[in-house]
């Protein structure tokens, strides 16, 4: 699974205004989380299902083949989540036998006919019906709901979605729909017959065997999957989509996808193959399933889920021209999803406890997949990014990866568990080197393929195929928690002609790690690779001629840590001309960030910088710069104009653009009106802001233009004021971001924060669904952000409070809207309530 999360920005608003916050556990008792004790051995799950669009519920019928695991029992103990239950029986080559059962709970124990012996099959009937709206199970942060079976827009009332259904298995709400064994240590074959109105596409896992028409416009679909996988995997997805067809060697390759966005099918999916074939040569391993199809759901409650061989993804994948020639912002996400298929689907975490073997490989081959395609820069920043989400989130510190004491399953799926493991897995590679770690991946999959495995067995093969003992490294980052936290300084021993660099760990609990260490002799780096050990302070010495100039630590950027570092502009110049690996780069070039303006030298970085091959190192010394500042602009403006009018990435261009847009300069109008009729929607937005900069009586004709798919944080805030001021409707529910947190950004960003209450208020004061769930689905991501702490929720009560009541107003005065606006006050009242 791909989580939802909020943007780091965003994430970073909670902590900037004095808002602490706890870890999930605190304050409760410890509770030990064992894996599931397996009884029952499931074999096989047989489903005939039709859909009750009305009542948005579905009418099953199942055979379940099963046998004892290894004890003889007479029983069989198996989740179904608010169900009625019409019949159970013993199913004997067709002959049924009614069973004695009871359901309560969610619970169902059936009675077997006998005590039956490890590897005696049985198969039982279930008849039943099932009631997702019913369901009392809670979702979380990482998924927001937990009914298992979706209707949307089931009776077909709301113009402006789709009517689909789809479902949503992780963690364990697959028997929200099936009753099953709902642990990630039980796997089966299956088939399911799915009866839909004929105008309906299906999907599920494994192949279509066959379609039948029925009467009343209804047809019965075929799906059979003939290997092994977990229960939380099972899906169904019913709609109106256009299926797209590719293909990998002879294994079908489906996009299905709604009928709007048919033409862009190849543009959003169409690296799927080639990720394939990529993945299968890095593991030595082929994709291990019969075919691959993708599906895109509205109002899902994540990211997406690796379903096997049939992923669901939110319908943020749905993009345009305007956003795909500037990224396809859900190609990480499409990766994820597809590395499940070994990682997760094919070994799976035999418990959540473990859910690093899945969550932890789904992150890390987002890495492998921008290195191999976009080189190792992108790869490195998409790292950067991820660690530094983490680093920045005190709750995390305290979590062990593998952790066997959550309050609740849902909570593995955080940080610690996605980007922090994904770093993880980047150390342990740069650790045993490419051939050991990537055959120790093989060695995994194939000792454990369509069976669970936990961390421990994954150690296992990395030892096995490297000869190297890893208890070192797993103790401290898979069974331990936080991460080094280092200052560092040197001193110059003229006599030996020898540096002293020290290394300080802060943290209570010392780790051991190796250290790339670049020392700047005459200007040029020499690296150093030493060990660190699981001490206070470690001195390093090394031979040089001179006192260095200076000491870059982490120099390769592997490292996960906090490290406390302090250059000059100078030693920034020096280390960002000289550095190969994005992140020294980087660093040294965020470093400037107070000098800028004020020091030559971080002038000179800037314009080096604006040279880089990397574009988003120079989009950050875009962003950086100050070209009112003459200074600035006599030795950068240049070349500024021509990454605005020539680079080759759209992002780029509109990052010089916004550079130019601050000049308020009239000569830099033709520009921006050239850029308003571009395809891209990040030099559109940002041509818009230049030209309304530029000239402000124009905002009124160019307001139908505005548009925030796809846009970045910093578009977002340079747009909002426009929006709201100008009431661009259309663009409504995608200030949400930023107007839903108006309390918090108010800290940070006055003004900015006045436009986002003003934002916020016009949607209170509006008849807009879409924009009201926008804000109330947004904030339920954040809740979890906020851990306990009560200053922020309090806040966000009273804002949501003052929202209910200018809804309520609203009502009065358009009862004609009734409809519409209920829904609005029922979406503000659950917020509130999942608030206290």
């Amino acid at each position: 699974m791909r989580k939802a999360i909020l943007s780091i920005a965003i994430l970073g608003i909670f902590f900037s205004a004095n808002v602490s916050a706890q870890t999930e556990t605190s304050g409760r008792e410890s509770v030990y989380r064992a894996t599931h004790t397996k009884v029952t051995e499931l074999k096989h799950t047989k489903l005939k299902v039709n859909f009750d669009y009305q009542k948005e519920q579905m009418n099953g019928e199942e055979w379940l083949t099963a046998s004892p695991y290894f004890y003889p029992t007479n029983e069989l103990i198996l989740d179904a989540k608010a169900m009625l239950i019409h019949e159970v029986a013993l199913d004997n080559n067709g002959k049924k036998s009614p069973l004695k059962y009871e359901y309560k709970d969610d619970v169902l124990k059936i009675t077997l006919d006998k005590t039956y012996q490890k590897n005696q099959d049985y198969t039982v009937y279930i008849k039943y019906t099932s009631r997702p709206n019913e369901v009392k199970q809670q979702g979380s942060m990482a998924i927001n709901d937990a009914k298992g079976l979706y209707f949307i827009n089931a009776q077909g009332t709301d113009s402006d979605l789709p009517t689909q259904i789809w479902t949503q298995g992780e963690t364990e709400s697959s028997s929200a729909w099936f009753p099953t064994i709902d642990k990630s240590n039980q796997k089966t074959t299956q088939e399911i017959y799915m009866t839909v109105p004929d105008k309906y596409v299906t999907l599920s896992n494994g192949l279509l065997k066959d379609s039948q028409k029925e009467s009343n416009s209804l047809r019965t679909d075929h799906w059979v999957m003939d290997k092994r996988h977990s229960t939380y995997l099972f899906f169904m997805g019913v709609g109106e989509y256009a299926i797209v067809k590719d293909k990998w060697k002879n294994i079908p390759v489906d996009y299905y996808i709604e009928k709007e966005y048919e033409p862009y099918a190849k543009q959003i999916y169409g690296n799927t193959p080639e990720m394939i074939e990529f993945f299968s040569k890095k593991l030595n391993y082929d994709y291990p399933w019969a075919k691959y199809a993708q599906i895109s759901g509205r109002n899902y409650v994540s990211g997406a889920m690796e379903n096997t061989t049939a992923t669901l993804h939110g319908s943020d994948i749905l993009q345009k021209p305007g956003q795909l020639i500037d990224e396809n912002t859900w190609e990480d996400t499409i990766a994820h999803e597809l590395f499940h298929h070994w990682f997760g689907d094919l070994v799976t975490a035999e418990s959540w406890s473990n859910l690093t073997v899945n969550e932890s490989f789904a992150n890390y081959s987002e890495y492998l997949w921008n290195e191999y395609k976009y080189g190792k820069d992108q790869a490195d920043y998409h790292l950067m990014k991820d660690v530094n989400m983490y680093l920045h989130n005190p709750n995390d510190f305290k979590k062990n990866l593998v952790r066997f004491n959550y309050d609740s399953r849902e909570d593995v799926f955080d940080l610690v568990t996605y980007q922090k493991g994904g770093g993880i897995l980047n150390m342990l590679r740069n650790y045993l080197g490419d051939d050991a770690f990537f055959a120790g991946m093989n060695d995994y999959l194939k000792t454990y393929e369509y069976q669970n495995a936990e961390a421990h067995q994954l150690r296992l093969s990395f030892e096995k195929v490297s000869g190297k003992d890893l208890n070192w490294f797993f103790n401290q980052w898979y069974f331990g928690s936080g991460n080094p936290k280092v200052n560092y300084s040197f001193t110059f021993e003229p006599v030996k002609k020898q540096v002293s660099v020290i290394i300080n760990q802060t943290q209570d609990q010392m780790f051991e790690f190796p250290l790339a260490i670049d020392v700047y002799d005459n200007g040029k780096p020499k690296r150093y690779n030493v060990w660190v050990n699981a001490d206070a302070k470690n001195t390093f010495n090394f031979d040089v001629s001179k006192a260095p100039d200076l000491v870059n630590i982490n120099a390769d950027g592997v490292l996960l840590a906090d490290i406390t570092d302090t250059k000059t502009p100078e030693q920034n110049l020096l280390q960002f001309t000289n550095s190969k690996e994005f992140k020294s780069r980087y660093t040294a070039l965020t470093g400037i960030k107070d000098q800028v303006g004020k020091n030559p030298a971080a002038t000179k970085l800037l314009a080096a910088a604006l040279k880089d091959p990397f574009f988003r190192i120079r989009m950050k010394a875009l962003e950086l710069m100050d070209l009112t500042n003459p200074e600035q602009m006599k030795v950068l403006g240049a070349d500024v104009e021509k990454l605005a009018s020539s680079d080759p990435k759209t992002l780029t261009q509109a990052a010089a653009i916004a550079a130019l847009a601050k000049t308020k300069d009239r000569k830099y109008l033709p520009l921006f009106e050239k850029g308003v009729g571009a395809v891209s929607n990040a030099v559109k937005g940002s041509s818009l802001g230049g030209v309304l900069a530029v000239d402000p009586s124009k905002a009124n004709s160019l307001a139908d233009k505005i548009n925030l798919d796809g846009a970045s944080d910093e578009l977002q805030a340079q747009l909002l004021p426009i929006i709201v001021k100008n009431k661009v409707t259309s663009q409504m529910s995608k200030i949400a971001p930023l107007a839903a947190f108006y309390p918090f950004i108010k800290f940070q960003n006055p003004e900015l924060g006045k436009s986002a209450e003003e934002g916020f208020n016009w949607i209170m004061t509006s008849d807009n669904l879409k924009a009201t769930e926008s804000i109330t689905k947004i904030l339920g991501y954040a809740k979890n952000q906020m851990g306990d702490n009560p200053q922020a929720k309090m806040m966000v009560v009273q804002m949501l409070k003052d929202g209910l009541s200018k809804k309520m107003e609203l009502l009065k005065q358009n009862p004609q809207n009734a409809a519409s606006i209920n829904k609005q006050i029922d979406a503000l009242n659950k917020a509130i309530e999942n608030y206290k």
